[in-house]
């Protein structure tokens, strides 16, 4: 069985590749925290219903029919958009926009949707097995 192929397990895939790349930017963005004229950046933020409307778009769904989504054509992304962090906090005199404590915070809170993720995985995997008669 290939768990790609489930939504629930594409879907989680997909968040576990964007939290890892989004804390690939931050940790960028705390090394250039000295770089003179350095502004921050992040990823966009997945929208729930966009990643919906596309995965339905790949399944030849027409938009307001009803769908299984237990078995849905894997549509999932390779790249994320990085934008730019248009109102800084604040400013340094050399033009540096990074605030370390705003980052450390947005890598705090990446660090626990990963694990978030993580666990709703596991979860999911553990009634998988049970359905099966795999057990604990």
């Amino acid at each position: 069985m290939d768990f790609n192929k489930l939504t629930l397990f594409g879907m989680v895939k997909d968040r576990m590749q964007w939290l890892s790349k989004r804390q690939e930017v931050l940790a960028q963005n705390v090394a250039n925290a000295d770089t003179p004229d350095y502004k921050p950046l992040d990823l966009k933020a997945i929208d729930f219903a966009d990643v919906m409307r596309q995965r339905n778009r790949h399944a030849g769904v027409s938009p307001g029919t009803a769908v299984n989504t237990s078995v849905a054509v894997r549509g999932g992304r390779s790249t994320f958009d990085i934008v730019e962090n248009r109102t800084p906090y604040e400013t340094s005199p050399d033009g540096n926009a990074v605030v370390l404590e705003e980052q450390m915070a947005k890598i705090g809170e990446t660090q626990m949707q990963h694990q978030l993720t993580n666990e709703l995985y596991r979860k999911h995997l553990g009634m998988i097995k049970i359905a099966i008669g795999k057990g604990r």
